[in-house]
């Protein structure tokens, strides 16, 4: 992985240190109401009712200071503490009426706020400008991605592979039966290794290297939630188990993949594979790839891999 230069790093700093400031963040009255930003996003954040649990997973809150804010907005009236109908161990928490009128009126007040910001653009401008919000939320979302090397019967990767089996049963015109998933000892140890990306905890991918005979890999099962598609998950993945099939002193990988699937094959055709004949007996296959692994594999992290 290459390292952030500080160009990048101050950057950011400084576009970071631009926005919240013209949006008001470090106000302690946010958008000219009585209270800061931290209680504004929580009482957006609740919607509908939820519990703290969810709340504190989605925010990545201390389960203390999220427990203060939660008590400091039901003194308020804006907010109704509950014990979860069927879960006494779930601590629940909805907007009160007065608490709907409040989010009402920040939704109003933020949207002014953001008309005001772009009044200044000439229409061209704000589209450019959408575009460009829209291309940097999508990289910082597969930024905050990470990408684990798991056990192949951890729980996250048995839950990927069920995620990916019913995914594929509704694509595959012929359906998709579960038994040919890989065994867990296939795709552990020696024997070879399994991936799963998660985002903000929640499992969003994965992807599984076993070896077929020395020197020689094969990648399976990459797969992307349907949520966190379109945003170079796969290619990371991809990226991933190359790496670590060369450290394993592979030279080359192999891959299949179904007609279906014509995504996945022009991804492995603008990362460096080639296809080549049929060597296996994967019912669901139509198409098969290869790429040679060079010694001291670098592997670039862009869009053309």
């Amino acid at each position: 992985m290459e390292p952030v230069s500080t160009e990048h790093v101050t950057a950011s700093r400084r576009f970071n240190r631009y926005f919240t400031r013209r949006i008001g963040v470090l106000d302690d009255h946010y958008l000219g109401q009585n209270r800061p930003l931290g209680e504004a996003r929580l009482l957006f954040e609740i919607g509908d009712g939820t519990s703290l649990r969810e709340l504190r997973s989605r925010l990545g809150l201390d389960a203390g200071y999220l427990s203060r804010m939660a008590k400091a907005l039901e003194a308020q009236g804006m907010v109704r503490l509950s014990a979860h109908p069927r879960d006494s161990r779930l601590r629940m928490i909805e907007l009160t009426p007065a608490g709907r009128v409040e989010v009402k009126e920040q939704n109003r007040r933020a949207g002014a706020v953001v008309a005001g910001l772009l009044e200044g653009l000439s229409e061209p401008q704000r589209a450019e400008l959408t575009r460009a919000m829209a291309t940097a939320q999508r990289l910082l979302r597969l930024a905050g991605i990470t990408v684990d090397h798991v056990d192949g019967a951890a729980p996250d990767a048995l839950a990927c592979l069920d995620a990916y089996a019913a995914d594929i049963d509704e694509r595959f015109p012929e359906g998709f039966d579960k038994s040919d998933l890989v065994r867990p000892e296939e795709v552990s140890g020696d024997s070879g290794a399994f991936f799963v990306a998660r985002e903000e905890g929640r499992p969003v991918g994965c992807g599984a290297l076993r070896r077929l005979e020395p020197g020689v890999g094969e990648i399976r099962h990459v797969w992307v939630h349907p949520d966190a598609r379109r945003l170079g998950l796969a290619r990371r993945l991809l990226d991933a188990l190359e790496r670590e099939a060369a450290a394993r002193d592979m030279t080359v990988v192999r891959l299949d993949t179904h007609a279906a699937l014509t995504e996945a094959q022009a991804m492995y055709r603008a990362c460096g594979y080639t296809e080549i004949p049929r060597y296996d007996d994967n019912v669901y296959a139509a198409h098969w790839f290869e790429k040679r692994l060079p010694g001291g594999l670098v592997i670039r992290r862009d869009q053309d891999c």
